[in-house]
């Protein structure tokens, strides 16, 4: 059994000391040999980008015998390139000028590597397109960037830092297509794509691959790559328990794939956890979430079009299209509107994003920690077990009480039936939200295996929410169920900020 590749990026040390590699190298083979030249694929963190870049650079090297055994190994002629491969994360950008410097300087560094010196008095700019010609006399150029964005990822609530920075990456990526004559392939990868009128429009002929079909698998593990390679790893545990966990990416809507780190930690430590999450806290993000008034509800299920994928910039920022570059959302189905438009309905990967995400904001909207939360959301699935609604509203009554009053936000109504849905989403309960029925809209409606509660809210007294319900007859819908329906109206008392009362009553089944 092959030993793990936990935090491995290097194809060549992976390879040679045993450790387990999924073959990717078909999907670098069609890569590799379309005819194109500028390539930019955007994946989340700890997807795998490094090492894919770690692989070209092998592969362009001639290193033939590392591929040995290989899908690739005899497909392609084994000629040697000389390499430019620049990692982001080894270079310094603290501030503009450190960015300035540090390129240089591995500029300089690199060259050094090759034998030759580079002009002292150029710039970062100018010695870049100098490594580039100086390396030609070699054969043509391959340069393979990765991490291209972290200068500006690492900076994006720092706005004036990130588009300083962002301003010297545009500058030392236009050198790529004043170099094309030199150069023989270009493969960027990072964690966001920025709009082209910003990093990459001087570099126009680049070709964008993150959401094409044929490279949607390229990156991540295929459900039958899990099957094939973990074969001896899947005895005694359940396959379906996995797929739900860590499956669940894609970038096509039709292929999907499991996140590499949390299927990698999952088998090495013989137990669930939220492994990819747990990597990067998005503290920020969630920040965003609040600031920009994202109605939480919509994140679960959000329908954009294509724009969406080429918006982000710093001077602009698109939360839902950060979601989606950053991993934390993914193309579950894309519906075909005409021949040149297209609906693509974004929600979670998997159930390890959507419960780490859904702790962390309602942590932030509560003022909680998440393990104070684990406590209360387990009071509350015990009153639900037993039916007991009173206990039920005793703990929200008591979340809603310790609230920070700084927390609390201007839509008091919209507040509290987000708080309410995010603590019945973790606690595994199927909750709609707003759902439509030919009346109207009911703001909430759950189901146990025995009960269908239909919940309204308003400020102010309970008995209107609750005759909203019956007037509209919201729970006619349900009937056919063979459950027992109560409904439930809420009201919110603006003074003492919490549910001031709540009314319940049960809809007798027809018959």
């Amino acid at each position: 059994m092959k030993k793990l590749p936990i935090g491995m990026q290097t194809f060549g040390r992976l390879v040679s000391e045993n450790y387990l590699y999924v073959d990717k190298t078909k999907d670098i083979y069609n890569l590799i040999t379309q005819g194109g030249q500028y390539y930019f694929i955007s994946r989340p963190r700890r997807f795998g980008k490094s090492l894919l870049v770690s692989t070209l650079k092998e592969l362009f090297s001639g290193n033939k015998e590392l591929f040995k055994g290989l899908w690739i190994y005899d497909k392609i002629d084994w000629k040697k390139y000389p390499v430019i491969s620049i990692d982001f994360t080894m270079i310094s950008y603290e501030t503009p000028q450190q960015l300035e410097s540090s390129l240089k300087r591995f500029l300089r560094d690199l060259a050094k590597s090759w034998g030759f010196t580079l002009n002292k008095e150029k710039n970062y700019k100018e010695s870049f397109l100098e490594l580039i010609k100086k390396l030609s006399a070699k054969g043509r150029v391959v340069v393979l960037v990765d991490e291209y964005d972290k200068p500006i990822i690492e900076y994006v609530d720092k706005k004036d830092t990130a588009m300083a920075n962002r301003d010297i990456l545009k500058a030392f990526y236009e050198v790529l297509k004043a170099a094309d004559e030199y150069l023989e392939f270009v493969f960027i990868t990072g964690v966001s794509k920025f709009s082209k009128v910003s990093i990459f429009s001087g570099l126009n002929n680049l070709n964008d691959i993150t959401i094409d079909e044929q490279y949607s698998t390229m990156l991540g593990y295929t459900h039958e790559e899990i099957l094939s390679y973990f074969e001896d790893r899947l005895k005694g545990k359940c396959i379906e328990d996995i797929k739900k966990w860590y499956n669940g990416y894609s970038w096509d809507g039709r292929h999907f794939v499991y996140n590499p780190l949390s299927v990698l930690l999952f088998f090495d430590k013989g137990k669930f956890g939220n492994y990819w999450f747990s990597t990067g806290t998005p503290t920020f993000l969630i920040k965003l979430i609040k600031d920009h008034k994202i109605d939480v509800k919509r994140i679960e299920n959000y329908e954009t079009n294509k724009f969406i994928f080429d918006s982000f910039d710093i001077d602009r920022i698109n939360v839902f299209s950060l979601l989606f570059q950053t991993g934390y959302l993914t193309i579950k189905e894309i519906k075909e509107v005409s021949p040149t438009q297209s609906i693509y309905r974004l929600s979670y990967p998997n159930e390890e994003v959507k419960e780490s995400l859904l702790e962390y904001i309602a942590a932030d909207f509560t003022g909680k920690y998440p393990d104070e939360l684990g406590y209360l959301i387990y009071e509350l699935q015990q009153g639900i077990n037993r039916g007991d609604i009173d206990q039920f509203f005793q703990v929200f009554k008591s979340i809603f009480a310790a609230v920070p009053y700084d927390i609390f936000i201007e839509e008091r109504e919209a507040y509290y039936h987000t708080v309410i849905y995010l603590i019945l989403k973790l606690m595994g309960i199927n909750i709609d939200a707003e759902v439509e029925t030919n009346l109207g809209r009911m703001d909430a409606v759950f189901e146990t295996g025995s009960h269908v509660y239909l919940m309204e809210f308003k400020m102010g007294k309970a008995a209107g929410a609750l005759a909203q319900i019956k007037e509209n007859k919201y729970y006619e819908k349900y009937l056919s169920l063979s459950k027992t329906i109560k409904i439930i109206g809420v009201g919110f008392d603006l003074e003492e900020r919490n549910i001031g009362e709540y009314l319940i009553e049960d809809i007798p089944c027809p018959g």
